[in-house]
């Protein structure tokens, strides 16, 4: 598992460095085959943490000008002796750089093979294996320093102190059974039952985390719903700082979806635009609404919006039962029309969502439209300090069947049952929080997690 192997850790576009990195027992001397210093000085003799200046030449041709990092085993990211070949950033010289060191006998890396190997050798655990594709991936400020909080290790430290309490009653049951004559369980049910409660609580914590774990890494999906010609398009373009949408003043212009992921205060909001939904005689139109629907069905938040110059009709309030029970903002567009229409608190106690004035042409409470969707997430600003969000449903299924079998232990323990009952469900609950940071899975289950890494990490 320790031979050498290599893949290119940047992007493949034009830029100012590439880095092709090589990890693995014989990583130095590979790359040693390939590099050529100056002052002739060999990479295998360099110590550590250390950077050195020389050219790639391969079959009598030299490739680029290059400084190459030499980290050494265990300090290194996949804990192995590694070399960190820095090449100017264009895709040829960095192709041909991985080229040459694949001929010299280091094989191309699998998607995720340097952080598995980080991941067995111990150098991290397999929930920070996982941040690592997090934070590559993140989309906004809130996923990307949830992320990071987990690729420091606290979801392990988390799920290691429950794991720690529940080895040690465990250890003490599995004492008693073997050795009764110096280790007594009499009353020990009594005792043990709020201490299980208590790490029940610990685990449903984490558990009601996720939802709000769901939106800072996916984004909430919000879909824009109203009648034809009331600003949907205007505001999506408000939102995203583009004109992504065509607006004009004709009823019907926008007929299909038009999706779009933006940041905002921190978050992101997977957006849609939908058409204007009205009966139609057009098909293509009708099935644009039909698709508004539906997608209005599926989203996390529904931004409803009237025209301010036209009131509300029973049209409105038909379209405004899709908002039932739902997370919706009413937004009164148009606030900047001098015919505006009053939309009186009689009108206003019909709507059980939040109403908000604003005017996405002019740019008019779109502030306070962000700061009412952050509140309704994330009740303001996500605290990252002490707090760590569940975002992978890995996770959550797991801390599901360790808070189910704790539960099991409250009963055993309610039905009065003997002992070894409850080291049962102690063990199946340690085993489940085993197999988050990876003491306990299959390799099968490794090579699965690990395949959906990109290449090169």
């Amino acid at each position: 598992m320790n031979d050498a192997i290599a893949a290119i850790s940047t992007g493949l576009v034009p830029a100012g460095i590439g880095i092709v990195r090589v990890s693995g027992e014989d990583a130095l001397f590979v790359a040693d085959a390939v590099f050529e210093s100056p002052s002739g000085r060999k990479l295998q003799d360099a110590k550590g943490n250390t950077i050195h200046y020389g050219h790639i030449v391969f079959g009598g041709e030299t490739l680029d000008e290059v400084l190459v990092t030499v980290l050494r085993a265990p300090h290194s990211y996949t804990g192995e002796d590694t070399a960190e070949i820095n090449c100017h950033g264009g895709i040829m010289a960095v192709r041909k750089v991985l080229e040459a060191v694949i001929k010299s006998g280091a094989r191309p890396a699998e998607p995720g093979e340097f952080t598995k190997r980080a991941y067995l050798n111990g150098r991290i655990d397999l929930s920070q294996a996982e941040a690592v594709m997090d934070v590559i991936s993140s989309g906004s400020e809130y996923a990307l320093k949830n992320a990071m909080n987990q690729l420091k290790g606290d979801l392990g430290k988390k799920i290691d102190g429950i794991r720690s309490s529940l080895l040690h009653e465990l250890a003490f049951i599995e004492s008693a059974l073997d050795d009764p004559e110096h280790y007594s369980l009499e009353g020990y049910g009594e005792t043990l039952y709020p201490h299980i409660e208590e790490l029940q609580k610990k685990t449903e914590k984490l558990l009601s985390s996720f939802e709000e774990g769901r939106f800072i890494e996916e984004g909430i999906k919000t879909v824009i719903l109203g009648k034809p010609n009331v600003g949907k398009s205007s505001l999506l373009n408000r939102l995203t700082g583009t004109d992504k949408a065509i607006v004009t003043d004709i009823p019907g212009t926008t007929r299909d979806l038009l999706e779009e992921t933006i940041s905002m205060k921190g978050f992101a909001l997977k957006i849609i635009d939908t058409a204007g939904l009205r009966d139609s005689a057009d098909p293509i139109e009708k099935i644009g609404v039909e698709r508004a629907r539906e997608k209005a069905a599926e989203a996390d938040l529904i931004l409803y919006i009237a025209d301010a110059s036209k009131g509300m009709d029973e049209e409105d309030r038909e379209i405004l039962k899709m908002t039932s029970g739902r997370k919706a903002v009413f937004l009164i567009n148009k606030i900047d029309l001098p015919d505006r229409r009053i939309f009186t608190e009689d009108v206003r106690q019909e709507i059980s969502c939040p109403v908000l004035e604003i005017s996405a042409k002019e740019n008019k409470g779109i502030e306070q439209l962000k700061e009412t969707i952050e509140e309704m997430f994330f009740r303001g600003e996500l605290n990252f300090n002490d707090e760590v969000y569940i975002t992978n449903a890995r996770h959550k299924n797991l801390l599901d069947a360790a808070y189910a079998s704790l539960e099991n232990v409250k009963k055993s323990i309610e039905n009065n049952m003997p002992e070894d009952f409850f080291s049962i469900d102690i063990a199946g609950a340690i085993q489940s929080l085993d197999a988050i940071t990876g003491g306990d899975i299959s390799e099968d289950l490794a090579d699965e997690i690990f395949s959906k890494f990109c290449m090169g990490k």
